[in-house]
């Protein structure tokens, strides 16, 4: 197994060793010949389910990260995961869990807020994205995909909430007021290009950044104005002076 620094990262003088669980062969060997690959990483065993890692613990031998397919798995592999950080101590750590397969809600929403995952990705995710998953939680941080990271915030409160706590006599809320600082300057100038019917791709070109971050500030846009749909986020934004038409 590879040496960790005291922080919980692993020491980059070490390869990373990392176990695969996947139902699937197909998925399973298509892991394996990603992650053997790249030399910072060295696969260290692979199974249909969590039982053989599980039973390697027991003999106090554990991988640095454990690439955990969700896809035909029991549903909430609670217990395994508890069993294992439960039996680790300082000699033998608990691996660091990244599931691929996880959409931010149920148990991997849990399992993230508890620390029993350190990262989650959905099945969409490439290549590349897993080997930088497996780098950021060998390195002791939490990788999450940009809309299972929103799906994990707690949803913003609403104007009208807000609204209701004081309202007039007659029981007629007030319109929407204003709120030309509840964005950022770029989530602005994302909203405004929604508004022009843009794509995500489109965006990104005429932003000159990632499509990815653009993924992120329009998933920021929603969370903030508390909708789940591009034209209620145009709709909200234009009753709240966010966008000038």
């Amino acid at each position: 197994m590879s040496a960790r620094s005291r922080s919980g990262g692993i020491s980059i003088s070490k390869a990373a060793s990392v176990f695969i669980v996947a139902a699937s062969d197909v998925v399973r060997a298509g892991l394996e010949s990603l992650v053997a690959h790249d030399a910072r990483f060295t696969v260290v065993g692979s199974a249909a389910d969590l039982s053989e890692l599980t039973a390697q613990a027991a003999e106090g031998v554990t991988p640095d990260v454990v690439i955990y397919d969700a896809e035909r798995q029991e549903p909430e592999p609670f217990a395994a995961l508890r069993s294992l950080i439960a039996e680790a101590d300082e000699e033998t750590r608990a691996p660091a869990f990244l599931v691929i397969g996880a959409d931010g809600g149920g148990w991997v929403g849990e399992a993230l807020r508890g620390g029993l995952v350190r990262a989650a990705l959905p099945h969409s995710a490439s290549g590349g994205e897993i080997i930088a998953a497996v780098e950021a939680v060998a390195a002791g941080l939490v990788a999450l995909d940009v809309e299972i990271f929103a799906a994990l915030l707690p949803p913003p409160t609403s104007i009208v909430d807000d609204l209701s706590i004081a309202s007039p006599a007659n029981g007629k809320l007030p319109p929407d007021e204003p709120m030309l600082d509840a964005l950022t300057a770029r989530e602005r100038e994302v909203l405004e290009m929604l508004a022009s019917g843009l794509s995500n791709k489109e965006v990104a070109w005429r932003m000159k950044i990632s499509e990815h971050t653009v993924k992120f500030h329009v998933a920021s846009i929603f969370a903030k104005l508390d909708v789940s749909t591009r034209t209620e986020a145009v709709m909200r934004g234009i009753r709240q002076g966010l966008i000038m038409m």
